[in-house]
């Protein structure tokens, strides 16, 4: 099962440089604009290892992963990044406002080295399917730094709360080591861990626990491909289990525990030749009771009413100035209308809706899904409609968020959910700790 190893981490000189100035959110979540402000605020920041800027006279002596590298290097010299005095775990909290209502959380979780294991082991699982580019991506980026700069975010199951207890008493027993407030508003703190029976008690309670990727799928299989590559290299019959490259930096945080939180990825429509909503609709009371909303509706009782749906399995969809809500009808035997679908997916809205709705209703494939021919994707329920009331979109589906639970039942299982399921929220600031591989 799940073998964890305190270490040593490089963290940010808190005498040289802000964390506020120098920490960036994941990879794959710097937009354009925000790759820019990071750039601005510090020649020290992150952004030049975890995506730096393509440059048009990039070749393979000039490029983004050879300045990745020469940074961290230089970073390390000059002691902007210092290693931390003995090998410790992490505690990380994060205390947020959960989007779109007032209602405050706080996540608890650790950060540890694990080891890396295929998925046929059984130890790590995980729920969605990766692609080809980003990981070719952060391959390249691990083959020239030899470090891990973001955290793989990951789920495991303790009803006991035994860690998160312990976590618990280490945040109230002293200052974090670092506390910074990110662009979202949330505040992200760390203290170290390096009392050797803390630590032990932490090891013990994880030894017996499978892990499920919430996030950080590419990285992880990054780590599996790098430590492949160096086993080869070495030429060795059997792996040598203390190597740095058969271990990865990773945030554990407990499915049981409270202030996991996933928000809905939202589905906007356009493009659609001979798109007519009242026809849709028409088609879809086959399998749905629809229930329409006044014109005058505004979006936070609409928001409500889905919210209330959730056990009837809403699915919310505007299009035309209006709202109307989707719910399955009891008799609907979702079974016999898409019988490849596991018992499992289909208790999922997400498939309710890309199966029954987008393939069954519309023609939509989920070839085209993938292309995101006619689908984008929407995070904020509020700007899902605005697109529509705009006129930028044809309608909107709304859906409520997949369980926690749920995610774990599925990865646990072996099966994926379908693109954009999930979205864990807060993301894990990079650079919080940062693993440097040393062999």
């Amino acid at each position: 099962m799940a073998e964890i190893f305190p270490f040593r981490a490089y963290r940010y000189n808190a005498a040289r440089v802000r964390p506020e100035d120098v920490l960036t959110q994941p990879y794959d979540k710097i937009t354009p604009a925000m790759q820019e402000q990071y750039y601005a605020r510090s020649p020290f920041n992150l952004i030049t290892v975890e995506k730096g800027r393509a440059l048009p006279d990039d070749n393979p002596a000039s490029n983004v992963y050879i300045r990745a590298k020469q940074a961290l290097d230089q970073w390390v010299v000059s002691h902007v990044l210092v290693p931390e005095p003995a090998p410790a775990i992490y505690a990380y909290v994060q205390q947020f406002t959960v989007p779109g209502t007032s209602e405050e959380r706080t996540r608890r979780g650790f950060i540890a080295l694990a080891r890396v294991h295929d998925y046929a082991d059984g130890v790590v699982h995980r729920h969605e399917q990766t692609l080809t580019g980003p990981r070719a991506d952060r391959l390249e980026l691990l083959r020239h730094t030899r470090a891990h700069t973001g955290q793989l975010f990951m789920l495991y199951s303790d009803p006991q709360q035994r860690i998160d207890a312990l976590l618990g008493e280490v945040a109230a027993a002293s200052a974090p080591a670092t506390e910074v407030r990110d662009e979202y508003g949330v505040t992200h703190r760390l203290w170290p861990i390096t009392d050797a029976a803390r630590i032990q008690q932490i090891v013990a309670a994880m030894a017996d626990r499978k892990l499920a990727i919430a996030d950080g799928h590419h990285r992880y299989e990054t780590a599996v491909a790098y430590r492949d590559e160096c086993r080869a290299a070495s030429k060795q019959s059997a792996a040598s289990p203390d190597a740095s490259h058969e271990k990865v930096m990773m945030t554990f945080v407990n499915a049981d525990a409270p202030g996991l939180t996933i928000l809905p990825t939202h589905r906007v429509l356009a493009g659609v030749q001979s798109f007519a909503a009242e026809a849709l609709l028409q088609t879809l009371a086959q399998w749905f009771e629809v229930r329409t909303f006044d014109k005058g509706t505004d979006q936070v009782a609409f928001h409500q009413a889905l919210l209330a749906a959730r056990p009837q399995r809403g699915v919310g969809f505007c299009a035309a100035g209006r709202f109307c809500l989707l719910t399955l009808k009891p008799q609907t035997d979702l079974a016999a209308l898409v019988p490849d679908v596991s018992p499992g997916q289909l208790q999922l809205d997400v498939v309710l809706l890309h199966r029954l709705i987008l393939e069954k209703g519309m023609g939509i494939t989920a070839e085209a899904v993938r292309k995101e021919s006619h689908i984008r994707y929407e995070r904020e329920l509020a700007r899902a409609i605005e697109a529509v009331q705009r006129g930028e979109a044809q309608a909107c589906f709304l859906l409520n968020a997949v369980e926690v639970q749920q995610v774990m039942q599925m990865a646990l299982a072996g099966e994926v959910l379908p693109q954009k399921s999930t979205d864990f929220y807060p993301k894990m600031l990079s650079g919080m700790a940062i693993y440097q591989l040393d062999d």
